[in-house]
């Protein structure tokens, strides 16, 4: 469970937040002081149509099915391209989709069979594909400096040895990424296997994928981007459409959240303040369950948990409400309704072990890396790792291949949250701030979440590919700005 202790530990301070919806007195229990910096209501924004929330039934997007199978891998086709479509009620908006949908359609892959994609980009522009939480060798893991030149397309291979996750792609061509990723170039990467499929967990129809993020609309419902603009990005986007409900049964549904924010950080909790189950991080299934009354997740980062419904009587309206700002409370403090139906059989479970992780090698290597950006007001507008800005002609970690590696990370900037996503690799959080992690932390991850002044030490093995990746702040608008280096694995 996430207790007060664990909250502080985050960074989850009063002084941190800036809204609350509907979970506010649990939000006083964890962090002991309530919302100081909370907007008041329709303050602080740019306002775009006016959206009455929670009127928008949830859509859930569409899976991808192979245009081709052999007995070892399936092949798909995707094409990148600008589309208008129904976001904001009654009106229409131009976005980047992949195959035409807002976010782009659902792979669900298997452990151990090939995936096969072939990108077409039919933009004006080049992009790149990069699967993320993926261990691909160098030609396909989408790196911001390979690109897919307009008109041209690429073929990615994901051989797709490594557990079930909830796995995701994105574009990453750099100077671009920020805006293409903002634009709609995002979609989910179920991947499952064998072990999974045991655990008897939600499944079927009951097993949803939830991914949110945030959008600036203008009075005509044209989506505005502008570089790191955190503040203005205040309509909450589930699955595509702003502040949606769900009917659901009395019973467990398994749900597969992603954060595809460029900025925004959510802390998540029901509006009862009970608990939800999570089951799974960035890399898949936790050693063990571990019940939270808060869920906390940056950008590029996933969660999956269970939550009972049959608990409610039918009729229950529920709300999944965000404790951390900017922007008003009655915009950024609300994602998604749960409507709570009659109550159906059920014959799923959530075990009490999930997975066994792998024992920790003996680390050979140890390297330090500080987060740093200009500081709002400071007329700077660049971001940096170990005081530099990203150099495509830089290598700036050469590691061996075969070692174990500690990397401890510090958030050097005095207001500024960051988070740190290394490519190729999955590694384990060993402490944060010299404390142990909390249980939902404690699985295999990628992305890893740091507020002003926190450490992190982080244990990462690199014994498959060999090549150039890059690691980078995932607050993916600072990835622009700089805060992006290479390591080199030879």
């Amino acid at each position: 469970m996430l207790t007060r202790r664990h909250a502080i530990r985050l960074g989850l301070t009063a002084g941190a937040f800036g809204a609350v919806g509907a979970a506010g007195g649990l939000f006083q229990t964890l962090a002991a002081g309530g919302p100081a910096n909370a907007a008041p209501a329709g303050a602080g924004a740019a306002a775009g149509p006016a959206v009455t929330p929670f009127t928008v039934p949830l859509p859930v997007p569409k899976v991808l099915r192979p245009y081709r199978r052999t007995r070892s891998a399936d092949h798909y086709a995707v094409a990148m391209s600008r589309t208008s479509l129904e976001i904001l009620p009654g009106r229409r908006t131009e976005v980047l989709t992949y195959n035409g949908s807002f976010p782009g359609p659902t792979i669900r892959a298997r452990s151990g069979r090939t995936a096969v994609v072939r990108q077409i980009n039919l933009l004006d522009m080049p992009t790149s594909v990069h699967l993320h939480g993926a261990n691909n060798p160098v030609e396909s893991d989408g790196g911001m400096m390979d690109t897919i030149a307009p008109g041209r397309s690429k073929t990615y291979v994901y051989a797709n040895r490594q557990p079930g996750a909830t796995l995701w792609t994105h574009d990453h061509a750099h100077h671009m990424e920020s805006e293409h990723v903002y634009r709609g170039l995002s979609g989910l990467y179920l991947l499952g296997d064998e072990q999974e499929d045991a655990l008897g967990l939600p499944s079927g129809r009951y097993e949803v994928p939830l991914v949110l993020r945030d959008a600036h609309f203008d009075a005509s419902g044209r989506m505005v981007y502008t570089m790191d603009d955190a503040e203005n990005r205040t309509t909450i986007l589930v699955n595509g459409r702003p502040w949606p409900y769900m009917k659901v049964e009395g019973r467990k549904y398994r749900f597969r959240m992603l954060n595809s924010s460029n900025l925004r950080i959510f802390i998540l909790a029901l509006s009862d303040g009970s608990q939800v189950t999570q089951i799974g991080a960035d890399g898949g299934l936790l050693p063990a369950p571990a019940p939270t009354p808060v869920l906390v997740l940056s950008p590029g980062e996933r969660a999956d948990f269970v939550i009972d419904f049959s608990k409610y009587a039918p009729g229950t309206q529920l709300e999944l409400s965000n404790m951390l700002g900017p922007g008003p409370a009655d915009l950024v403090g609300r994602i998604m309704r749960f409507d709570v139906g009659d109550r159906t059989p059920d014959d799923s479970r959530v075990p009490d072990v999930l997975t066994t992780l792998p024992a920790l090698p003996n680390p050979t290597v140890e390297r330090t890396f500080e987060l740093q950006m200009d500081e709002p007001g400071s007329g700077g507008h660049q971001a940096y790792i170990n005081g530099r800005t990203f150099d495509a002609n830089r290598i700036d970690t050469e590691i061996k291949w075969g070692t174990t590696e500690v990397w401890t990370v510090t958030n050097a900037s005095v207001t500024v949250p960051h988070n740190f996503h290394t490519h190729l690799v999955q590694f384990r959080i060993l402490e944060r701030d010299g404390q142990p992690v909390y249980p939902a932390e404690a699985g295999l991850k990628d992305t890893v979440l740091l507020f002003p002044g926190q450490t992190v030490k982080l244990q990462m093995t690199f014994d498959t590919h060999r090549g150039v990746y890059p690691y980078h702040c995932h607050m993916i608008d600072h990835s622009a700005m700089g805060m992006m280096a290479q390591m080199k694995i030879v």
